[in-house]
Protein backbone atom coordinates (compact mmCIF):
# COMPACT_ATOMS: atom_id res chain seq x y z
CA UNK A 1 0.00 0.00 0.00
CA UNK A 2 1.22 3.26 -0.81
CA UNK A 3 1.13 6.20 1.26
CA UNK A 4 0.48 9.87 0.19
CA UNK A 5 2.23 12.54 2.75
CA UNK A 6 0.02 15.45 3.95
CA UNK A 7 0.99 18.61 5.47
CA UNK A 8 0.40 19.49 8.91
CA UNK A 9 -1.77 21.77 8.10
CA UNK A 10 -3.93 19.23 6.08
CA UNK A 11 -4.05 17.12 9.14
CA UNK A 12 -5.20 19.15 12.00
CA UNK A 13 -7.81 20.55 9.39
CA UNK A 14 -8.86 16.82 9.29
CA UNK A 15 -8.56 16.26 12.86
CA UNK A 16 -10.92 19.38 13.32
CA UNK A 17 -13.59 18.33 10.22
CA UNK A 18 -13.55 14.68 12.29
CA UNK A 19 -14.02 16.67 15.88
CA UNK A 20 -16.68 19.05 14.56
CA UNK A 21 -18.95 16.07 12.95
CA UNK A 22 -19.38 14.69 16.19
CA UNK A 23 -22.59 15.82 17.54
CA UNK A 24 -21.68 15.47 21.49
CA UNK A 25 -18.53 17.63 21.00
CA UNK A 26 -20.73 20.10 19.46
CA UNK A 27 -22.76 20.71 22.60
CA UNK A 28 -20.70 19.56 26.10
CA UNK A 29 -21.34 20.16 29.42
CA UNK A 30 -18.40 19.48 31.65
CA UNK A 31 -17.57 20.48 35.18
CA UNK A 32 -13.90 21.07 36.93
CA UNK A 33 -11.74 23.36 39.05
CA UNK A 34 -10.22 26.66 36.66
CA UNK A 35 -6.40 27.33 37.00
CA UNK A 36 -4.35 29.77 34.97
CA UNK A 37 -7.33 32.44 34.83
CA UNK A 38 -6.24 35.29 32.36
CA UNK A 39 -8.45 37.53 31.39
CA UNK A 40 -7.16 39.25 28.12
CA UNK A 41 -7.16 43.31 27.61
CA UNK A 42 -9.35 42.19 24.71
CA UNK A 43 -11.96 40.85 26.95
CA UNK A 44 -11.68 37.60 26.21
CA UNK A 45 -11.20 34.33 29.13
CA UNK A 46 -8.33 31.90 28.72
CA UNK A 47 -8.51 29.14 31.32
CA UNK A 48 -7.89 25.82 32.21
CA UNK A 49 -10.20 23.53 33.09
CA UNK A 50 -9.30 20.40 35.65
CA UNK A 51 -10.00 17.42 37.95
CA UNK A 52 -7.97 15.25 39.88
CA UNK A 53 -6.36 13.31 36.89
CA UNK A 54 -6.68 15.63 33.55
CA UNK A 55 -6.81 18.93 32.47
CA UNK A 56 -8.28 21.03 28.85
CA UNK A 57 -7.83 23.87 27.81
CA UNK A 58 -10.46 26.45 27.77
CA UNK A 59 -11.61 30.38 26.08
CA UNK A 60 -14.21 32.18 26.42
CA UNK A 61 -14.80 34.91 23.89
CA UNK A 62 -15.99 38.53 24.55
CA UNK A 63 -18.88 38.04 23.15
CA UNK A 64 -19.99 35.61 25.60
CA UNK A 65 -18.22 36.67 28.70
CA UNK A 66 -21.13 39.40 28.64
CA UNK A 67 -23.88 37.07 30.05
CA UNK A 68 -21.34 35.89 32.69
CA UNK A 69 -22.95 36.46 36.68
CA UNK A 70 -19.77 35.88 38.42
CA UNK A 71 -15.73 36.76 37.78
CA UNK A 72 -14.43 33.29 37.26
CA UNK A 73 -10.88 32.91 38.99
CA UNK A 74 -8.16 30.07 39.79
CA UNK A 75 -9.77 27.36 42.43
CA UNK A 76 -13.47 27.80 41.60
CA UNK A 77 -15.53 24.99 40.11
CA UNK A 78 -17.60 25.82 37.51
CA UNK A 79 -19.97 24.18 34.77
CA UNK A 80 -18.91 24.73 31.39
CA UNK A 81 -20.89 24.54 28.24
CA UNK A 82 -19.49 24.95 25.08
CA UNK A 83 -17.86 23.50 21.97
CA UNK A 84 -14.69 21.37 21.69
CA UNK A 85 -13.03 21.80 18.49
CA UNK A 86 -9.08 22.15 17.18
CA UNK A 87 -6.63 25.18 17.31
CA UNK A 88 -5.51 24.46 13.86
CA UNK A 89 -2.61 26.66 14.15
CA UNK A 90 -1.04 24.94 17.24
CA UNK A 91 -2.89 21.00 16.84
CA UNK A 92 -4.55 21.35 20.03
CA UNK A 93 -8.06 20.98 21.09
CA UNK A 94 -9.91 22.76 23.53
CA UNK A 95 -13.47 23.67 24.78
CA UNK A 96 -14.78 27.18 23.58
CA UNK A 97 -17.08 28.31 26.28
CA UNK A 98 -20.51 29.76 25.61
CA UNK A 99 -21.73 29.31 29.17
CA UNK A 100 -20.47 28.85 32.30
CA UNK A 101 -21.52 28.74 35.96
CA UNK A 102 -20.87 28.32 39.58
CA UNK A 103 -20.05 24.82 41.02
CA UNK A 104 -18.98 25.93 44.40
CA UNK A 105 -15.23 26.82 45.77
CA UNK A 106 -14.81 23.87 48.27
CA UNK A 107 -14.34 24.10 51.82
CA UNK A 108 -10.56 23.42 51.02
CA UNK A 109 -10.23 26.01 48.56
CA UNK A 110 -11.54 28.97 51.15
CA UNK A 111 -9.02 27.55 54.19
CA UNK A 112 -6.40 27.61 51.71
CA UNK A 113 -7.61 31.47 50.36
CA UNK A 114 -7.64 32.54 54.17
CA UNK A 115 -4.71 30.86 55.59
CA UNK A 116 -2.70 32.23 52.38
CA UNK A 117 -3.76 35.80 52.80
CA UNK A 118 -2.52 35.19 56.77
CA UNK A 119 0.52 33.97 56.10
CA UNK A 120 1.32 36.99 53.70
CA UNK A 121 0.29 39.77 55.36
CA UNK A 122 2.47 38.32 58.51
CA UNK A 123 5.40 38.40 55.35
CA UNK A 124 6.22 34.95 55.32
CA UNK A 125 5.99 35.33 51.08
CA UNK A 126 8.11 38.28 51.22
CA UNK A 127 11.14 37.93 48.97
CA UNK A 128 13.68 39.59 51.81
CA UNK A 129 13.34 36.50 53.50
CA UNK A 130 13.62 33.68 50.93
CA UNK A 131 17.52 31.80 50.46
CA UNK A 132 19.71 31.81 47.78
CA UNK A 133 19.85 28.17 46.58
CA UNK A 134 23.85 27.16 46.50
CA UNK A 135 25.35 26.75 42.74
CA UNK A 136 27.16 23.68 43.67
CA UNK A 137 25.84 21.69 46.68
CA UNK A 138 27.79 18.24 47.07
CA UNK A 139 24.32 16.81 49.38
CA UNK A 140 20.91 17.13 48.50
CA UNK A 141 18.34 16.52 50.87
CA UNK A 142 14.79 15.19 49.25
CA UNK A 143 11.76 14.92 51.60
CA UNK A 144 8.94 12.61 49.58
CA UNK A 145 7.69 9.50 49.89
CA UNK A 146 10.27 6.36 49.06
CA UNK A 147 7.64 4.82 46.28
CA UNK A 148 6.61 6.32 43.15
CA UNK A 149 7.80 8.28 40.13
CA UNK A 150 8.93 10.88 42.00
CA UNK A 151 12.39 10.15 43.66
CA UNK A 152 12.83 8.28 40.79
CA UNK A 153 13.08 11.34 38.46
CA UNK A 154 14.90 13.69 40.87
CA UNK A 155 17.76 10.28 40.92
CA UNK A 156 17.55 10.03 37.49
CA UNK A 157 17.88 14.44 36.86
CA UNK A 158 20.05 14.47 39.27
CA UNK A 159 23.09 11.66 38.49
CA UNK A 160 22.47 12.72 34.75
CA UNK A 161 23.60 16.42 35.49
CA UNK A 162 26.18 16.05 38.16
CA UNK A 163 26.93 11.62 39.22
CA UNK A 164 29.48 13.01 42.32
CA UNK A 165 25.91 14.83 43.92
CA UNK A 166 24.81 13.13 46.84
CA UNK A 167 20.71 13.07 47.50
CA UNK A 168 19.87 12.12 50.78
CA UNK A 169 16.08 10.96 51.23
CA UNK A 170 13.83 11.86 53.87
CA UNK A 171 11.11 9.42 53.88
CA UNK A 172 7.66 11.11 54.17
CA UNK A 173 3.88 11.02 53.85
CA UNK A 174 3.07 13.27 51.31
CA UNK A 175 -1.19 12.88 51.72
CA UNK A 176 -3.41 11.89 54.27
CA UNK A 177 -3.65 12.82 57.47
CA UNK A 178 -1.39 13.62 59.72
CA UNK A 179 1.25 14.09 56.99
CA UNK A 180 1.64 17.91 57.19
CA UNK A 181 3.13 17.45 61.03
CA UNK A 182 5.74 14.21 59.70
CA UNK A 183 6.43 17.02 56.45
CA UNK A 184 7.02 19.67 59.34
CA UNK A 185 8.99 17.34 61.55
CA UNK A 186 11.54 16.01 58.84
CA UNK A 187 12.31 19.49 58.13
CA UNK A 188 13.09 20.34 61.51
CA UNK A 189 15.59 17.40 61.40
CA UNK A 190 16.84 18.12 58.33
CA UNK A 191 18.06 21.46 59.43
CA UNK A 192 18.97 20.17 62.96
CA UNK A 193 21.28 17.81 61.93
CA UNK A 194 22.47 19.63 59.17
CA UNK A 195 21.80 16.82 56.73
CA UNK A 196 22.28 18.89 53.48
CA UNK A 197 22.98 21.69 51.34
CA UNK A 198 19.38 22.06 49.96
CA UNK A 199 16.27 20.89 50.87
CA UNK A 200 13.80 19.61 47.99
CA UNK A 201 10.47 19.32 49.41
CA UNK A 202 8.19 17.63 46.15
CA UNK A 203 5.58 15.16 45.38
CA UNK A 204 3.40 14.52 42.00
CA UNK A 205 0.22 16.05 40.78
CA UNK A 206 -2.87 15.42 42.58
CA UNK A 207 -6.50 17.37 43.34
CA UNK A 208 -6.96 19.68 45.99
CA UNK A 209 -7.49 17.32 48.69
CA UNK A 210 -4.26 15.26 47.90
CA UNK A 211 -2.23 18.24 47.98
CA UNK A 212 -3.87 19.64 51.19
CA UNK A 213 -0.88 18.71 53.75
CA UNK A 214 1.49 20.98 51.31
CA UNK A 215 -1.27 24.13 52.26
CA UNK A 216 -0.93 23.65 56.15
CA UNK A 217 0.32 26.00 58.44
CA UNK A 218 2.90 23.92 60.10
CA UNK A 219 4.67 23.07 56.89
CA UNK A 220 4.33 26.54 55.83
CA UNK A 221 5.90 27.97 59.33
CA UNK A 222 8.21 25.27 59.21
CA UNK A 223 9.69 26.47 55.32
CA UNK A 224 9.99 29.64 56.60
CA UNK A 225 12.17 28.78 59.68
CA UNK A 226 14.72 26.21 58.07
CA UNK A 227 17.61 27.67 57.72
CA UNK A 228 18.50 25.08 54.48
CA UNK A 229 17.45 26.85 51.81
CA UNK A 230 13.95 25.05 50.25
CA UNK A 231 13.07 24.15 46.49
CA UNK A 232 9.04 23.54 46.43
CA UNK A 233 8.02 21.25 43.91
CA UNK A 234 4.54 20.12 44.69
CA UNK A 235 1.71 19.06 41.94
CA UNK A 236 1.90 20.14 38.58
CA UNK A 237 3.04 23.09 36.90
CA UNK A 238 -0.49 24.58 37.60
CA UNK A 239 -1.07 23.61 40.92
CA UNK A 240 0.15 26.58 43.56
CA UNK A 241 0.32 25.33 47.43
CA UNK A 242 1.78 27.51 50.06
CA UNK A 243 4.64 25.98 50.21
CA UNK A 244 5.81 27.08 47.05
CA UNK A 245 4.62 30.51 48.19
CA UNK A 246 7.21 30.44 51.26
CA UNK A 247 9.64 28.46 49.79
CA UNK A 248 12.82 29.51 48.78
CA UNK A 249 12.35 28.68 45.25
CA UNK A 250 9.97 27.09 43.03
CA UNK A 251 10.04 24.69 40.50
CA UNK A 252 6.95 23.48 38.34
CA UNK A 253 8.12 19.66 38.76
CA UNK A 254 10.23 17.64 40.45
CA UNK A 255 12.77 16.68 37.89
CA UNK A 256 12.72 20.78 37.30
CA UNK A 257 13.50 21.00 40.52
CA UNK A 258 16.38 18.82 40.42
CA UNK A 259 17.58 20.65 37.28
CA UNK A 260 17.34 23.87 39.83
CA UNK A 261 19.48 22.04 42.47
CA UNK A 262 22.23 20.07 40.45
CA UNK A 263 24.29 22.17 37.87
CA UNK A 264 24.70 20.34 34.51
CA UNK A 265 28.48 19.25 35.44
CA UNK A 266 29.38 19.01 31.97
CA UNK A 267 27.95 22.79 31.02
CA UNK A 268 29.81 23.68 34.37
CA UNK A 269 33.03 22.33 32.54
CA UNK A 270 32.60 23.82 29.61
CA UNK A 271 32.07 27.36 31.14
CA UNK A 272 35.47 26.80 33.37
CA UNK A 273 37.02 25.68 29.34
CA UNK A 274 35.84 28.54 27.88
CA UNK A 275 37.04 30.79 30.64
CA UNK A 276 40.19 28.95 30.74
CA UNK A 277 40.62 29.64 27.14
CA UNK A 278 39.66 33.24 27.38
CA UNK A 279 42.26 33.94 30.19
CA UNK A 280 44.64 32.32 28.45
CA UNK A 281 43.93 34.14 24.95
CA UNK A 282 43.94 37.32 27.70
CA UNK A 283 47.35 36.40 29.06
CA UNK A 284 49.03 36.09 25.34
CA UNK A 285 47.44 39.57 24.14
CA UNK A 286 48.89 40.67 27.74
CA UNK A 287 52.21 39.40 26.84
CA UNK A 288 52.26 40.03 22.73
CA UNK A 289 51.47 43.70 24.63
CA UNK A 290 54.01 43.84 26.77
CA UNK A 291 56.94 42.36 24.66
CA UNK A 292 56.00 44.93 21.92
CA UNK A 293 56.30 47.75 24.62
CA UNK A 294 59.62 46.02 25.20
CA UNK A 295 60.88 46.64 22.06
CA UNK A 296 59.18 49.77 21.73
CA UNK A 297 60.96 51.12 24.89
CA UNK A 298 64.48 49.51 23.77
CA UNK A 299 64.20 50.84 20.53
CA UNK A 300 64.31 54.20 21.80
CA UNK A 301 66.68 56.77 22.12
CA UNK A 302 67.30 56.83 25.94
CA UNK A 303 68.50 53.00 25.53
CA UNK A 304 70.61 53.04 22.43
CA UNK A 305 72.55 56.43 23.84
CA UNK A 306 72.03 56.21 27.57
CA UNK A 307 74.38 59.30 28.45
CA UNK A 308 72.90 61.51 25.80
CA UNK A 309 70.22 62.74 27.93
CA UNK A 310 72.41 63.49 31.24
CA UNK A 311 75.69 65.02 28.42
CA UNK A 312 72.51 67.04 27.26
CA UNK A 313 71.63 68.23 31.13
CA UNK A 314 75.43 68.98 31.33
CA UNK A 315 75.20 71.29 28.52
CA UNK A 316 72.08 72.85 30.11
CA UNK A 317 74.39 73.19 33.08
CA UNK A 318 77.32 74.86 31.85
CA UNK A 319 75.28 77.50 30.01
CA UNK A 320 72.79 78.72 33.08
CA UNK A 321 76.44 78.60 35.27
CA UNK A 322 77.78 80.85 31.98
CA UNK A 323 74.83 82.88 31.75
CA UNK A 324 75.25 83.07 36.10
CA UNK A 325 78.71 84.20 35.34
CA UNK A 326 77.82 86.93 32.95
CA UNK A 327 75.20 88.29 35.27
CA UNK A 328 77.68 88.69 37.89
CA UNK A 329 80.32 90.38 36.22
CA UNK A 330 77.87 92.86 34.69
CA UNK A 331 76.64 93.56 38.27
CA UNK A 332 80.19 93.88 39.49
CA UNK A 333 80.94 96.37 36.41
CA UNK A 334 77.91 98.54 36.81
CA UNK A 335 78.64 98.62 40.59
CA UNK A 336 81.92 99.85 40.52
CA UNK A 337 80.96 102.17 37.87
CA UNK A 338 78.23 103.57 40.26
CA UNK A 339 80.90 103.76 42.99
CA UNK A 340 83.52 105.66 41.55
CA UNK A 341 80.32 107.85 40.60
CA UNK A 342 79.81 108.50 44.12
CA UNK A 343 83.57 108.53 45.14
CA UNK A 344 83.70 111.50 42.78
CA UNK A 345 80.91 113.41 44.15
CA UNK A 346 82.11 112.72 47.96
CA UNK A 347 85.70 113.92 46.71
CA UNK A 348 84.40 117.08 45.08
CA UNK A 349 82.41 117.66 48.76
CA UNK A 350 85.26 116.67 51.00
CA UNK A 351 86.50 119.44 53.03
CA UNK A 352 89.84 118.54 52.57
CA UNK A 353 89.60 119.96 48.81
CA UNK A 354 88.64 123.41 50.73
CA UNK A 355 91.43 122.97 53.39
CA UNK A 356 94.12 122.64 50.42
CA UNK A 357 92.90 126.03 48.97
CA UNK A 358 94.59 127.76 52.11
CA UNK A 359 91.51 127.61 54.40
CA UNK A 360 91.51 126.24 57.98
CA UNK A 361 89.20 124.74 60.17
CA UNK A 362 88.88 126.47 63.64
CA UNK A 363 87.90 124.06 67.09
CA UNK A 364 87.25 125.24 70.30
CA UNK A 365 87.29 122.17 73.00
CA UNK A 366 86.89 119.90 69.79
CA UNK A 367 83.60 121.94 68.67
CA UNK A 368 83.63 123.96 65.41
CA UNK A 369 83.86 127.23 65.37
CA UNK A 370 82.46 128.79 62.84
CA UNK A 371 81.80 132.65 64.26
CA UNK A 372 84.07 134.90 65.78
CA UNK A 373 81.92 135.62 68.27
CA UNK A 374 82.22 131.96 70.42
CA UNK A 375 85.47 133.14 70.87
CA UNK A 376 87.24 135.30 73.58
CA UNK A 377 90.53 136.29 74.06
CA UNK A 378 93.13 133.88 75.56
CA UNK A 379 91.11 130.94 74.43
CA UNK A 380 93.17 128.13 73.45
CA UNK A 381 91.80 126.99 69.86
CA UNK A 382 92.99 124.22 67.27
CA UNK A 383 93.79 125.15 63.70
CA UNK A 384 92.77 122.37 61.33
CA UNK A 385 95.30 122.45 58.17
CA UNK A 386 95.40 120.58 54.96
CA UNK A 387 98.68 118.73 56.46
CA UNK A 388 97.85 118.86 59.89
CA UNK A 389 97.31 121.11 63.21
CA UNK A 390 98.76 123.64 64.70
CA UNK A 391 97.67 124.88 68.28
CA UNK A 392 97.06 128.87 68.79
CA UNK A 393 95.58 131.36 71.30
CA UNK A 394 93.02 134.39 70.68
CA UNK A 395 94.73 137.78 71.46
Amino acid sequence: MKYQAITVTELNKYIKEKIGADEFLNNVLIKGEISNFKHHYTGHMYFTLKDENSLIKCIMFKSYTTTLKFMPKDGMKVMVFGTVSVFERDGVYQIYAKAMQEDGMGSLYTAYEELKAKLEKEGLFDASHKKKIPFMPTCIGVLTSNTGAVIRDIINVSTRRNPNVYLKLFPVPVQGEGAGEKIAEAIRIMNKQNMADVLILARGGGSLEDLWPFNEEVVARAIYESELPIISAVGHETDFTIADFVADLRAPTPSAAAELAVPDIKEVMRKLENCESRSRNSLNKKIELMRLRYEKCMASRVFKEPLQKINEWYLSVDMKIKAMENSVTTTLQQAQKNAGKVIAKLDTLSPLKTLARGYCITQKEGKVINKAEYLKKEDEISLLFCDGEKKAKVL
